[in-house]
């Protein structure tokens, strides 16, 4: 994955602490739900970018570049 993806996923992550923070401050339930599933879907991606990006260093040692 590309900069602008890591980006994107990296922004999702704190915008879903803004919203659990924000459930928290009003008790508003569903809203701070909404910001630790944001949290969990962007810790997902961020893993997949994680094994892409090792799995790239690995081809590139294995070829040469």
């Amino acid at each position: 994955m590309g900069i602008g993806d890591k980006f994107q996923n990296k922004a999702q992550e704190v915008s879903g602490k803004t919203k659990e923070a924000a459930g928290n401050a009003t008790g508003n339930d569903e809203l701070k739900t909404e910001g630790q599933a944001d949290q969990a879907e962007s810790s997902v991606k961020q893993a997949a970018e994680k094994i892409k990006d090792k799995a790239n260093e690995v081809v590139d040692k294995i070829t040469g570049n």
